[in-house]
């Protein structure tokens, strides 16, 4: 599979390393869906988006049994390269991912509550949860912090960020909807990883993108991940393939 409108391996990191830098700060919570953070993240490079990373105790099991990948602390780097590069499918070296398109990437563990992203005065754009289990969207809606994760989406929230949640459950119960209500009052963008299929998927891959596509448009972050709806029926059925960015 080609993927012209998702490739970071061009993407570098000029100037220093901390000037004028405000990431997005991804979390990844337990819920299934690691493709769809994979892409999130991918988007956000390619824009030349700085990313900050928060990966759940949970999602780590998600993401082993998903993808077979074991994400560790200590050789984050290497692991976040393999996840990148794998594509929604499974297969292996999907996408060009190289060391260096990684440069704009920094790292929280999620028991480091004295983390940067943990304070309102760490410069942040705002905050990309996915996906969000109904676990993280109930800690979140009731300010529980109890780990980085959470953390941060509760300083996103007092601070007046971009806050969205990519809600992956279904059915939702009584409980999580009242949860995800909160959370919209608050502010916060509810954001549902549910795919649509008038851009012409034809491939895992294309629905995937469609859902993190929504993501980053919810964050304004430009990108070229599916074909948008211009007024024209039938369109869906030619498989146009996205544009570049």
């Amino acid at each position: 599979m080609e993927p012209p409108h998702n490739d970071i391996s061009k993407q570098t990191n000029t100037g220093k390393p901390d000037a004028g830098r405000r990431p997005w700060v991804v979390g990844i919570s337990g819920a299934s869906g690691t493709p769809f953070a994979a892409s999130v993240v991918r988007g956000l490079l390619a824009a030349g988006e700085a990313v900050d990373l928060v990966v759940s105790r949970a999602s780590r099991l998600t993401l082993l049994d998903e993808t077979g990948i074991a994400f560790r602390d200590a050789q984050w780097r290497g692991d976040l390269r393999e996840w990148l590069a794998r594509g929604a499918d499974g297969k292996p070296e999907t996408f060009p991912v190289t060391e260096e398109s990684l440069a704009p990437v920094r790292y929280w563990p999620a028991g480091d509550l004295a983390a940067g992203p943990s304070s309102g005065s760490y410069p942040a754009k705002g905050m990309l949860i996915v996906p969000a289990s109904t676990a993280c969207v109930a800690g979140v809606a009731l300010g529980l912090s109890k780990d980085l994760l959470q953390r941060v989406a509760s300083v996103t929230l007092k601070e007046r960020r971009r806050l969205v949640v990519a809600v992956r459950e279904t059915p939702l119960s009584g409980p999580t909807l009242k949860h995800l209500v909160a959370l919209d009052e608050a502010g916060a963008v509810v954001l549902p990883a549910s795919p649509a299929f008038y851009a012409g998927a034809t491939h895992i891959q294309d629905l995937v993108d469609f859902v993190a596509g929504r993501v980053l448009d919810a964050a304004e972050v430009p990108h070229g991940l599916y074909r948008r709806w211009e007024g024209e029926l039938g369109g869906g059925s030619k498989g146009e393939a996205p544009d570049a960015p």
